[in-house]
This record gives structure tokens, sequence and C-alpha cells, in this order.
């Protein structure tokens, strides 16, 4: 039984409701614009019990100390004990190790994705389809990919790629954008969830500083797929006003578990080599 058939069933001795092991081939199969304000039902989303919760991203740069699986899910173990609904985790030593941790103690879904970079590309994010299998394997829930409109290597297309994940991975997929535009092209190619995390990171939104909270509230009134707030939540005041604008769940990385940058910042300030407002 895989981490995500796990949770599953764990919820459904928690709740007293009937959960499928398996995930059907085509979890997003309902019209992707919004219709009376409401999203439509994907039994596999509610299950999980992402909505209006906390997720977090376990993540640290590949030249700090805490860059080693056994840290990582120390992370993930602490969040979800304090309450997280998920975690968002990078590489597929790292989930497996979340995963192996998680599943003794306090499981929650595991958003799996693996940043690389290939050579004449931007996209990082689990930018080929045998990132997305390894990612899998390893573990992951829930599989996060760059759904901006920038080139893929060995020339796939997001439909494509999301159509071979559900079908062949039978996981839910997170597409990560960064405009408008790249978001109802992820709803029209069947994402599950699309997150605001690419915002401000791309050559088309550089000039614009997360979160995207106008993005956010375009995407909540325009799509009926769940949206969620990634990137540049600072503060819990932050993550409410982003639920409040419409957010299906907040993710929030750095400001939890960025020790790296959080103590760079800090010493810069008291050095004086950096303007606090």
């Amino acid at each position: 039984m895989d981490h995500l058939s796990q949770w599953l069933g764990l919820r459904a001795l928690a709740f007293g409701c009937a959960v499928s092991e398996r995930i059907a081939p085509r979890l997003n199969p309902f019209p992707h614009f919004m219709a009376e304000g409401q999203h439509k039902q994907n039994p596999i989303l509610e299950a999980l019990g992402l909505q209006g919760g906390l997720i977090v991203s376990c993540q640290a740069p590949s030249d700090s100390p805490l860059h080693k699986p056994e840290v990582i899910a120390a992370m993930a173990e602490a969040a979800a004990q304090q309450g997280a609904v998920g975690v968002r985790i990078d590489s597929p030593a790292h989930v497996n190790a979340v995963c192996d941790r998680l599943s003794t103690s306090t499981p929650v879904p595991i958003i799996g994705l693996w940043k690389r970079q290939i050579p004449g590309y931007d996209v990082y994010i689990t930018p080929q389809f045998e990132d997305a299998r390894a990612i899998a394997q390893a573990g992951a829930d829930i599989i996060a990919i760059d759904a901006t409109a920038r080139p893929r290597p060995g020339h796939e297309t997001l439909p494509e790629m999301i159509a071979r994940i559900h079908e062949q991975l039978g996981k839910p997929v997170m597409a990560d954008i960064d405009t408008m535009e790249s978001a109802i092209a992820a709803a029209e190619a069947g994402a599950d969830l699309i997150g605001t995390t690419l915002y401000g990171y791309t050559a088309t939104t550089q000039h614009l500083n997360p979160p995207g909270l106008d993005l956010l509230n375009t995407l909540t009134q325009l799509l009926d797929v769940p949206i969620l707030c990634e990137g540049g939540i600072a503060s819990p005041r932050m993550a409410q006003r982003a639920l409040k604008l419409g957010a299906y769940a907040v993710v929030v990385g750095t400001a939890i578990t960025g020790i790296d940058a959080q103590v760079s910042v800090y010493v810069s300030a008291l050095m004086g080599t950096l303007e606090v407002p």
C-alpha cells in the first residue's frame, strides 16, 4: 500500500467514509470555469483534507547543512505535529524519507516535486515525465510540475504530461503557474490543483513581487480548479488574507523552514547592509 492509500485509509477510519485505494485515471473531468462560485467536487482532493489549511514547504538549498533527507523529514514531522495539513517536498530521496517518517507518526499528504536544471531550459520544477515518475515512486501523493508557458525538454507538452501522470502514475497534479494565462492553460490541460508558485520568478513576471494576491483573487473567481497560494507568504496575517481571497489552501516555505535565508536577512539587517522597512 502506497502513502496515499494509507492516508486515505486512515481518513476513512477516522471519519467513517469509504475512500477508494486507487485514484481514477482522470481526476479532473469537470469543466474548469467557475459556475456559481463553487469548486466542482473532486473526491480525492476532498479525502486528502487540504482545504483551508497550511501546507509547509520543507526544503533547503543544496549547499545547506539542512539539505539531508533525515533533516527534511524531521521538519515535515514537526510541521504535521503542529497542524499542517500537508507538506511540499523536493527530490525523490527527500520524499522517500518524509514518507517513511510520516507513515509512523503523523501522516499528511505529500506534494512532491523534483527541481532539476536542464541546460537550455528554464523549466526546473519536475520538468519531465520521468521526473514525475521518480517522485511518485518515492511516495508522493500529489505531483507538482512547472505549468508555465516555457518550453519543456523533449518537446513534451503540458497536456501530455498531465495526462501521463494521471493515467500511468494515478496521481493528482499540482500546476505551478506564473500568470493568469498559464493558469487557464493548466486548467484546460486537466490540472487538479493550481498554485501561484512561480509568480515573480519567471522572465514574464520578474518585475512583480510575490505573493500574487491579485492573481489569486482573479483565479479563484474565474476557475473552479482549487487554487493554492504559494510564494511570498511571510506572516500569518498574509496567510489569512489569502484564504479570505478564496485560496483552497496556503503553502508557506521560507518564512517557516528557510533557516538559511532568514538568518542571512537578520544578519544583514544588523550589520546595516540591508534596509528594513
